[in-house]
């Protein structure tokens, strides 16, 4: 099969086509011949060596269809999306004609999307839902402030959370990007806000509900700042680099009474903790059909494009999500 490997740790250039025999699923493991896979961070840390061993083919996620199912759960050409499961990490990953994926972290998708547009989904719809849901416990009429939200992340949070009936305030470095945050249904676009907890008081005098925070730890602590007495704060990105807090200390630096949770996806989906099967993936695809949400990938490149593709990711130009045609 054809495959793109990671010739040695470095930038976007060692990242070469390759022939690689195609994998055999082991017990508890499905075969996945890939259509189409979205790009992410994480996999620029695998290629550049930052987060040490991993696994020669990257990619946590990918749609396609199913090869091989020993155990006969899934039909042989039955469409499905894969994420995590170690995939570019501890096991090869979907950059490939074919990946061998655990079966609890490939679910059944029925749709009539291009593959392109199903997997620009998986893994930036699939954590914005868990932290919203989950750790934000978000409800109607509460005001959710997403930081980074031109990310392909903050694009799948923007339209979750108006599906859920939230008032979102949406934060970019690009003053040029406003438009297109108000096109998804932001209801305020701040520019920069690199000062959050004073910005938001003119939009929420008390403080805001929750903050989806897809910057990091530069700007975590002003997310605290910015909310009301029992809001919340959703950790979930690394969009400002991922070096940690110098000596924190809740006690003097939280505001009492406010939350603060994470959440690592790649480490998380497919767990007993976070099983695949309670997250609404058919929804997200019907959703996109019918046009609630705007999800289309902001760029598409071919498969043997993957440098030019990296090199888009690592400039944070692209304004949404990168997808790769097999």
């Amino acid at each position: 099969m054809r495959a793109i490997v990671i010739t040695r740790p470095g930038g976007p250039e060692v990242l070469s086509l390759a022939e690689r025999p195609t994998p055999e699923p082991r017990a508890g493991e499905v075969l996945i011949a890939v259509k189409a896979f979205g790009l992410n961070r994480a996999e620029l840390y695998f290629r550049s060596g930052a987060w040490g061993e991993v696994a020669e083919i990257s990619g946590i996620e990918c749609a396609g269809v199913i090869q091989t199912d020993p155990e006969g759960g899934f039909a042989p050409g039955q469409k499905v999306v894969a994420l995590m499961g170690g995939m570019g990490r501890t096991r090869n990953g979907s950059y490939a004609e074919f990946v061998s994926v655990p079966r609890e972290n490939v679910v059944a998708i029925n749709t009539d999307l291009p593959w392109e547009e199903l997997a620009a989904l998986p893994e930036s719809y699939a954590t914005a839902w868990t932290c919203l849901v989950g750790n934000l416990q978000l409800a109607s009429a509460q005001t959710l402030v997403i930081r980074g939200a031109t990310s392909a992340l903050g694009q799948a949070a923007l339209n979750i959370a108006n599906g859920l009936g939230v008032r979102t305030v949406a934060t970019t470095r690009r003053a040029e990007r406003a438009e297109m945050l108000y096109r998804l249904g932001a209801a305020h676009v701040l520019i920069g806000a690199s000062k959050l907890a004073a910005e938001v008081r003119d939009i929420a005098p008390t403080g805001v509900d929750a903050v989806l925070d897809l910057i990091g730890t530069t700007s975590v602590l002003d997310s605290l700042a910015a909310l009301r007495r029992g809001g919340r704060v959703c950790l979930a990105g690394f969009l400002g680099g991922g070096t940690p807090l110098d000596k924190f200390d809740p006690v003097f630096q939280m505001p009492s009474g406010v939350h603060l949770s994470t959440f690592a996806s790649a480490f998380a989906f497919g767990t007993l903790e976070y099983p695949l099967g309670v997250i609404p993936f058919q929804d997200f695809a019907d959703n996109v059909a019918r046009g609630a949400y705007q999800a289309r990938p902001a760029r598409v490149f071919g498969f043997a494009d993957i440098q030019a593709a990296h090199r888009l990711m690592e400039t944070d130009a692209a304004g949404g999500k990168v997808v790769l045609r097999v």
